[in-house]
């Protein structure tokens, strides 16, 4: 690093020659052999001697492997076997600080380049450019199209008018959590109500029967599905009225501070159980329960959302409730690239995905029982 810029490390690169690899910049190594790539793709040196000289007779799955090995390997790929864009897609997410967005922006980008396209990634900061600031110049730049994640759509004190105008400009977009009946666009969501369901349901087969609900505000409309799929287990599992239910969702800000003003007011109301609308709300629970001497699991337990890529790694390993976040970035591409293509898929339609319970360390049986 060299006075704050990451300086990167030289790469090989592959000569006119065929088969033949030279080297690039100071300090590299030999050149790899055919064998080193094989090994990484798992397939014979004569295949890879046919994807590098950009040979018919290879399945498209084993050349993308061998492709993705010469990546992982730290070289670059034959000038002949680069890809010319199909064009640029603009994404458009909150601030990366929450691990699961730049999961989902990497899965995004991922499917993108798989259809040919160059993403291009904007991302809101604190006092930094809005949404439709991002957009303008997303527009001005040519983008094909847009995929928006987490963003107004999301929240239902914001204006829906900003995406008629996108439309009526012609720039197709999809929508990526949060769905808005105002908003005439393809949505890709988890399916929230059912996330709560599943953790509560969890916390109730260990013997919980106090159990609390910490989300974020409930004008967006991920809080809102997850508050109504509380009340709903909070009745048909645990036995409460929905008065008594409704008394136990604390909603608050996002992220660990939100989570441990939620865990206050929560465990003075006696919860055992505590289910979050995110894994970082989920670590400050933790944290509130650890500063009143309590322990997690033994004393209360903890269920977050999300999943995002080191939440197993925390102490203790937290129980969440995954997001399917391969699959739905795959069908938010697959959904705009219809629309670019010219064959939108159906006005208002929803595609939810079914999230996935993950037990971990978090959770245990309530004492007693």
């Amino acid at each position: 690093m060299v006075d704050g810029v990451t300086v990167p490390l030289p790469r090989a690169s592959f000569s006119d020659e065929p088969g033949k690899i030279r080297k690039t910049g100071p300090g590299v190594g030999g050149a790899p052999r055919l064998s080193d790539i094989a090994g990484q793709a798992a397939v014979s040196e004569a295949t890879v001697s046919r994807v590098l000289n950009g040979k018919p007779g290879v399945a498209d799955t084993t050349r993308k492997r061998v492709l993705a090995a010469l990546d992982i390997l730290g070289y670059e790929r034959p000038v002949r076997l680069r890809q010319r864009s199909a064009g640029l897609i603009g994404l458009v997410t909150p601030e990366l600080t929450n691990p699961i967005f730049p999961a989902f922006a990497q899965a995004v980008e991922q499917a993108l380049a798989g259809h040919g396209y160059t993403p291009v990634l904007c991302t809101q900061t604190p006092g930094g450019a809005t949404e439709d600031e991002l957009v303008e110049q997303l527009v001005e730049r040519g983008v094909g199209g847009i995929v928006f994640l987490s963003g107004l759509h999301a929240d239902l004190s914001a204006d829906p008018a900003r995406y008629a105008a996108l439309a009526e400009r012609g720039v197709p977009f999809v929508l990526i959590n949060g769905y808005n009946e105002r908003i005439n666009a393809p949505f890709v969501s988890p399916d929230d109500s059912a996330a709560v369901r599943m953790a509560v349901g969890h916390l109730a087969e260990l013997g919980h029967r106090r159990v609390g609900l910490a989300i974020g505000p409930q004008r967006y409309v991920p809080s809102r599905r997850k508050r109504e799929g509380f009340i709903e287990a909070a009745v048909s599992l645990l036995g409460l009225g929905c008065a008594e239910a409704e008394l136990l969702v604390c909603s608050t800000l996002f992220g660990v501070e939100g989570g441990q003003v939620a865990a206050g007011a929560l465990l003075d109301q006696g919860c055992t159980g505590i289910v979050c609308g995110s894994d970082l709300m989920a670590l400050g629970v933790v944290r509130a329960a650890r500063e009143r001497g309590l322990d997690v699991p033994r004393n209360v337990s903890v269920v977050g959302f999300d999943d995002s890529q080191l939440i197993a790694f925390t102490d203790p390993p937290l129980t969440t409730v995954r997001q399917p976040v391969q699959a739905m970035a795959a069908a938010a591409v697959s959904a705009l690239l219809e629309e670019v293509g010219g064959s939108p898929v159906a006005a208002y339609a929803e595609y939810v995905f079914q999230p996935e319970l993950v037990v971990r360390g978090s959770t245990a049986a309530v004492r007693g029982v």
